[in-house]
């Protein structure tokens, strides 16, 4: 029990650089943290962890509370550190986070555990601390943290206990649902025909057709509302410089909350590369330019509840406008019956409900009221569809004939009723070390509720929901903070999702059953071999193994519904 309640507060701390609303500080400010557990009341007071932190001394007063609880001279150092370390955070990105629906969801799970002293929910003395240490010029530090709070505060250790047990959980259940895949997947390979892959063209790189500039187009979305996002996008659009034979694929891409399409130029040259047409709209209302009226104060929203309706129309306004270009621009050889859609993390919403997935606001109810799921940060995203007018909403776009969903937001916001609407094929893409849609709580818990005939699960191992050669909404900076981490490059990342998506889009749009090899558990272990983070793909085929897995798993006590 020791070693939970002692460095609970440090990686509290680094959640919350993650998010987070000034208060005005106090006069005097705390003077000591309270531990309470069942009829123990322990006290440390305030100065006496700035001088351990500072001096590395320890008076009387912080001596008793470590001899009652233990702690081992590694720990004493330990906690020193933990006192003292930075993390680094944009205060004024903590600062706008917590005017937001989700930081105040946030802040109001973590106020439950650290109270103000006499038990009310600590958020707003919490909260306010830990963006005014943020401000200062050592740093978001845990000492500078305690240091700031206004009122003696509280920390309920049996709560904190039940909350260091949920991480574990979740940590455990990555690990678990990791290996479960990856067994799933050598069985599938194990089954498959033997093919020499060597012998085969190498679809990670770029394909025989030279890119144009990409070109940016301006449409005007007439349903959006003008006050949240305006009615104005644009569309970037990448061919190739010569046409293929017959007729012209075409693929959309939706960008991810707080990015852009610019971001996704590398998949859309690829396959560009081998003779499609990929256009990339902006959404604006979730994109990033909306994260930078977020932190210049024109906005209080991470992003539009609109945004749930306007992305997939956006789409739709795309594959609009390329029909209306198709005859002047294209020579008419664009197919637009076939047209496949890819889309990141809360753009994999976008493309799994232009898929047929429809909105299960019952569902979303009861996840988003349970515990363990506000540790799942993609819920709070979803949770606040819960503000939407409740309707059967359909935005299934005909001409949409394959999806490939690269870290969707999905479970919650969809349920297991609304993927299984889904009929056309679908490729669902995950990473093991992702924090903003953890792959336990969102793609294994989801895929296998998918009854389309042809569905893939791709798992990257290390793979952590951005491309870390571009920065993402903060993510880097909470990353960057955890101890002894190591990132694949972005480079085997992306051969990976290349040949896949390549591989995916040209059986299921073009029809091309020459790519069927690629399109395996057998080839993905081949092009992993030797990699210190190799990816695993499994099929359909698999999902009543994954499902009795997961069933499994619940009776170890370890839900994570």
């Amino acid at each position: 029990m020791r070693f939970s309640y002692i460095f609970f507060v440090p990686w509290l701390l680094s959640v919350f650089s993650t998010v987070t609303f000034p208060l005005s500080a106090s006069v005097h400010g705390a003077e000591t943290i309270y531990l309470l557990y069942n009829a123990i009341n322990l006290s440390v007071r305030v100065k006496s962890l700035d001088k351990f932190a500072k001096e590395g001394k320890i008076d009387k007063n912080l001596a008793f509370y470590l001899d009652i609880v233990g702690a081992t001279e590694e720990e004493k150092v330990l906690f020193r550190e933990a006192l003292m370390t930075p993390v680094e955070v944009d205060p004024v990105l903590l600062s706008r986070f917590l005017r937001t629906d989700e930081g105040e969801r946030l802040m109001d799970y973590f106020g439950d555990v650290i109270n103000i002293q006499g038990g009310r929910n600590g958020k707003s003395p919490l909260r306010g601390s830990l963006v005014q240490a943020a401000f200062e010029p050592e740093g978001l530090s845990l000492i500078n943290v305690l240091k700031k709070l206004p009122v003696n505060m509280q920390i309920d250790i049996k709560k904190t206990l039940r909350l260091s047990r949920q991480i574990e959980v979740i940590v455990k259940g990555t690990y678990l649902f990791s290996e479960a895949v990856v067994n799933l997947s050598e069985i599938e390979a194990q089954n498959s025909t033997p093919i020499n892959f060597f012998q085969l063209a190498d679809i990670r790189e770029p394909g025989p057709f030279e890119v144009e500039k990409p070109k940016r187009w301006i449409l005007r979305n007439k349903k959006r509302n003008i006050q949240r996002g305006g009615q104005k996008f644009y569309v970037d659009v990448y061919r190739p410089q010569t046409e293929r034979e017959g007729k012209t694929p075409v693929v959309i891409i939706s960008h991810g909350l707080s990015s852009r399409p610019e971001d996704f130029a590398k998949r859309a040259e690829h396959l560009a590369s081998y003779g499609y047409v990929v256009a990339l709209p902006q959404h604006p209302g979730s994109d990033i330019q909306h994260l930078q009226d977020l932190l210049d104060g024109y906005t209080g929203e991470i992003f539009y509840l609109d945004e749930f309706l306007n992305r997939p129309l956006d789409i739709s306004q795309t594959l609009d406008e390329l029909e209306r270009r198709n005859i002047t621009e294209f020579g008419g050889k664009l197919n637009l019956k076939n047209v496949g859609v890819l889309g990141h993390s809360f753009g994999g919403y976008t493309v799994l409900a232009l898929a047929g997935a429809t909105l299960d606001f019952k569902g979303l109810g009861k996840d988003c009221n349970i515990e363990l799921g506000k540790l799942n940060t993609a819920l709070l995203l979803q949770c606040r569809a819960l503000k939407l007018e409740r309707k059967d909403y359909n935005f299934r776009d005909e001409r949409i004939q394959a999806v490939y969903a690269i870290n969707p937001v999905n479970a919650s916001i969809f349920g297991e009723q609304g993927l299984s609407n889904i009929i056309i094929p679908t490729f669902i893409g995950a990473g093991n070390y992702d924090p903003a849609t953890p792959f336990v709580f969102e793609q294994a818990r989801s895929f296998p509720w998918l009854t389309t005939k042809n569905r893939y699960l791709l798992l990257q191992e290390g793979q952590a929901h951005v491309d870390f050669s571009q920065l993402d909404a903060g993510l880097t900076d909470m990353i960057n903070t955890l101890p002894n981490l190591t990132l694949p490059s972005p480079i085997l990342l992306d051969n990976y999702t290349n040949a896949t998506m390549l591989a995916f889009f040209e059986i299921y749009i073009v029809n091309n059953q020459d790519y069927k090899p690629y399109l395996q558990s057998s080839y993905v272990n081949h092009i992993s071999q030797k990699q210190n983070f190799p990816a695993h793909l499994i099929s359909g085929d698999s999902t009543e193994g994954l499902r009795k897995f997961i069933k499994q798993y619940r009776l170890d006590n370890l839900d994570i519904n």
